[in-house]
């Protein structure tokens, strides 16, 4: 999903889970990994986890690991965790242009076309992403895109 996401903040060294015993943790050694060791963006993807497990109302956190999840091509976790955003943060345009795009990668082009139309609804006018963001590609291409676009003055 490159076209739909925007930066990750910087991570720092991954937490231990909660419940695991000393007995499964891995010996020092292993696990201070740093983020060259696995790539930057598996080891973000396996910090926030660990995060979100702690606290699965960090929009922030679930905002970078919808993204990283995104790259990865996990795109039904990172559906999950757009439609989480969009009933923690209900009014934010981004979080439904997002949700937008997990939907309509995962081919669920009406859901697509709701949370489009919310994200617009709410303000979103980012013309670019709209007409060249890859994960909008099915949206482009079914008649309600220009209708909408034309409700919302961004096509005349």
């Amino acid at each position: 999903m490159a076209g739909r996401r925007k930066g990750n903040a910087a991570m720092a060294a991954p937490l231990d889970r909660p419940g695991d015993s000393s007995s499964e943790r891995p010996t020092p050694e292993t696990s201070r990994r740093r983020p060259r060791d696995q790539g930057q963006l598996d080891f973000e993807i396996e910090f926030l986890g660990r995060l979100l497990e702690r606290d699965p109302y960090f929009v922030d956190a679930l905002r970078a690991q919808a993204n990283n999840l995104a790259a990865r091509g996990h795109y039904a976790r990172a559906l999950q965790l757009d439609r989480r955003l969009v009933r923690l943060i209900p009014e934010d345009a981004i979080a439904w242009y997002n949700l937008a795009c997990s939907y309509t990668v995962l081919g669920m082009i009406d859901p697509g076309f709701f949370a489009l139309e919310r994200a617009l609804e709410l303000g979103y006018r980012y013309a670019r992403p709209l007409f060249r963001d890859p994960d909008l590609k099915s949206l482009r291409r079914d008649p309600r895109f220009e209708r909408l676009l034309r409700r919302f003055g961004l096509r005349g």
